[in-house]
This record gives structure tokens, sequence and C-alpha cells, in this order.
């Protein structure tokens, strides 16, 4: 049951008492005060340490407190409601593999190995190691799903780009970013104002996923659209983007796309999935292997080339975008016999 304040008995103490259970830490004692006011004051500050650990059950901290400080901390809280309703108040130490390989055959039967680990290994891990608990997942055999490289053609990311202008107008500049200069999406949310120069169409990424630091070249689109920059550039010590790796940047990015795609964004049920629509499989890393593809298809970089942007690594990473050109050998196909006009190829 929730924290309840329960009046002082007839000769008993004066003072309020504070009882029940909450997030899974069970309370019975004084608020110290006679007055009511006071006595929800300290009720909330109970509640608040509850929320951020300093209180836990004897059996140690819960899921449910673990689940609602990952999300405070700007945690990604899509799929969490499931997992809350599911583990609640289990203690993290009872969270094992085994607990974890339970849970996504019990929420998501039917689901095929990567959605389970997009759905329940992937959040779990992060809940975890937000709280301190966190241990090398053994994820489901097939977890990766296929291995498919998608991206846009220019006519495409026009279309979401101007879709995502009539939802949220940094939001569109945002995307002209990852799309032109191939970063990530948490490189692209670190960036600050005081690593561009936007008259020398450069920008100065201190450290990546590489854990190597990178210089960016802003190509003159780009440069454009950040000279358009709805709250400006002149912000030194504040990030580019406002945006923080969360709900409502995700939400963002679903309605842009579906804009895009003719479709009228409405709300949804936690959990519940969007109707299939054209441009349904756009994630932000979709724009990154669309500048790899452009670079490679436009550009005219061949593997070692994407290397040499310091993008990828090596070049067993950035091989991947040697299928979107045509080979040297492949367009030798012009040169085969083409049969008369009227005749079969038996004649």
């Amino acid at each position: 049951m929730p924290l309840r304040i329960v009046p002082p008995r007839k000769g008993k103490s004066p003072n309020y008492t504070i009882r029940g259970t909450y997030l899974g830490v069970r309370v019975d004692r004084t608020s110290g005060s006679p007055v009511l006011k006071t006595a929800r004051q300290v009720k909330r500050r109970i509640e608040t340490e509850i929320e951020r650990g300093a209180l836990v059950p004897r059996g140690g901290k819960t899921f449910a407190i673990a689940a609602l400080s990952y999300i405070r901390a700007g945690g990604d809280h899509r799929f969490v409601d499931r997992l809350a309703d599911h583990f609640g108040e289990t203690p993290l130490a009872h969270i094992d593999q085994a607990a974890i390989d339970d849970a996504a055959h019990v929420l998501y039967p039917d689901a095929s190995p990567a959605t389970r680990n997009r759905q329940v290994y992937t959040p779990l891990s992060a809940i975890l190691k937000h709280a301190g608990a966190g241990f090398e997942l053994k994820r489901p055999k097939g977890s990766a799903g296929q291995s498919r490289l998608r991206w846009l053609w220019p006519e495409d990311a026009d279309r979401i780009f101007d879709a995502a202008s009539k939802v949220d107008a940094e939001f569109a500049t945002f995307l002209h970013f990852l799309c032109y200069t191939g970063m990530r999406l948490s490189e692209a949310l670190w960036l600050r104002c005081a690593d561009m120069r936007l008259s020398e169409g450069f920008a100065y990424l201190p450290t990546s996923k590489t854990e190597d630091p990178r210089a960016i070249f802003l190509p003159p689109v780009l440069v454009a659209a950040l000279a358009n920059h709805p709250r400006g550039l002149d912000r030194k010590g504040e990030t580019v983007f406002r945006f923080r790796k969360n709900g409502y940047l995700y939400g963002l990015m679903r309605a842009a796309r579906m804009r895009a795609s003719g479709v009228t964004p409405v709300p949804r049920e936690p959990g519940e999935a969007d109707p299939p629509y054209l441009y349904d499989w756009v994630t932000f890393h979709t724009f990154c292997h669309t500048y790899g593809t452009w670079m490679r298809r436009y550009g005219g970089l061949d593997t070692h080339g994407l290397v040499g942007t310091g993008r990828w690594k090596s070049e067993k990473s950035a091989a991947r975008y040697a299928h979107v050109v045509v080979s040297e050998d492949a367009r030798r196909a012009a040169l085969l016999p083409t049969p008369k006009r009227g005749k079969s190829v038996e004649d």
C-alpha cells in the first residue's frame, strides 16, 4: 500500500505517523510533528529518499526504485513500463540471467529474438548498470537480427527534413546535422557551440564512441542549415542542440517520419507498435548510414577513403558500404550483346 499519514491517537503521542510501503520499502515512523502540513512534507521527503535509493528494503534496492532512478536520469523510457509491471518490487539481487530470460518469454511470447533483445535485454541492461548492479547479459540467439544496411535516397531525405521542420525547426536542423556529418546520435548531442566554426565549415569532437577526438567537416548545405539555427549558436557554454536521448526525442523522430509518410501521428499506449507506414524503418542511425552511402555514391570515396574521414575506425567497419556502388567489373555488362529487335533468343 502507498504511504499514508496516520492521525495521532487519543492519549498517545500528539504527532502524526507515516506508514505504508513505497517502492518495496516498508515505512512506520513518526513525522515528529502534530501539524498536518509538516507531516505531509515529511512524507514527501521519505518518498524522495526512497526514490533516490537512500532508503532500501531489507532485501536490497528493488527494480521499481532502479527503473524510476534511470528514467529520472534521462534514460529511455520506452519498454520500461512493462518491465516495471513484471519485476515490480523484486530486489535487484534476484534479477539474474534466468529471471531475465523468463521475463522475455512471458512479456513477448511470440516476438522474435531481435524484438526481445531490444525491448527486454537492452533496457534491463541499462537499468541494472545505472543502479550499479549490471552484469554481462547473454543475449538470445539471433538477437542481432538480419544484418541490413538501409539508407535514404536524396528525395526521401528531403521529405523527412521537410516533415521534421513542421514538427520542430531545431529538430530538422539536427537531422541535417546527422545526415551530413555521419555523427552518431550521442556524439551529436554532446557537441558544444564553442567547438564549431561555421565560417570555416569546421567542428571539433573532443571525444567520440571510438574514444578518439575527431575533426568534422561541415559542407555548405549544412553550414546554411546551422546558420538558421532557431536558437542561434552564440551560446559558447551550451550544446548545439537542446535535445537529450530520451522519449521526447524519439517522439519527434516518430512524428517526422509519419508526417513524411503522409500519416497523421496519433497517441499510442505504452509498448503499442505503430501500424506499418512508408518510413517506419527510419531511425537516427539511418542518417549515419546515409552519410556513408552518399560519400561512396556521390563523394566517390572507396573503403579506405571512408576510414580517412575519421567516422570509421577500420576498413572492416567501412566495408559495409562497398555494395552501394556498382563495381567496374559489373559495369562490363554494358558490353554484352543485345538481341536484335523482333527476334527470339532461339532465332
